[in-house]
C-alpha cells in the first residue's frame, strides 16, 4: 500500500495519502486547510545504519569543522546535518521557522532570553 505525500500550494504544509493499490487514483485533499491544490512531492525513503555507523558518524570531527557556536547560522546548518544523519525528519512548523530564523541571522543573543523579568535561573 503506497502512501503518497503532497505539499499544499495554499498553506505550504505536508498531507500524506495513503492507498490501498498503486493504480488507484487518488484525489488529494490538504487535511490542514481543505483546498485541493496539491503537488505532488518525492517521499524519502530509509537507507537503514546500525545505530553504530550513525554514532560513528556524528562523532566525526570532520562534519563539525565549520561550526561556529557563536553563528546561529552555523548552529542551523548543523541542526539540521544531525537531523539527517539521525534519520529525523523536523518537519513541525515550530522548528522549520527557528531553524530559518536562525540561517537568516534573525536571532540575538536576547531574543532567545526568558522576557518574564526575573533573573532567577532555575
Amino acid at each position: 500500500m503506497p502512501i503518497y505525500e503532497y505539499e499544499c500550494a495554499k498553506c505550504h504544509r505536508r498531507t500524506s495519502v495513503l492507498t490501498t493499490r498503486v493504480s488507484e487514483t487518488v484525489e488529494p485533499v490538504c487535511r490542514h486547510c481543505g483546498s485541493r491544490k496539491l503537488d505532488r512531492l518525492m517521499s524519502r525513503f530509509a537507507m537503514p545504519k546500525s545505530e553504530d555507523q550513525r554514532m560513528e558518524a556524528l562523532a566525526d570531527p570532520a562534519n563539525f569543522g565549520d561550526l561556529d557556536e557563536n553563528d546561529p547560522r552555523s548552529v542551523a546548518r548543523a541542526m539540521r546535518r544531525l537531523g539527517k544523519e539521525m534519520g529525523e525528519e523536523f518537519s513541525e512548523e515550530d522548528f522549520d521557522a527557528a531553524i530559518e530564523e536562525m540561517e537568516s541571522g534573525g536571532l540575538d543573543g536576547d531574543e532567545g532570553e526568558d522576557s518574564s523579568g526575573s533573573d532567577d535561573d532555575l
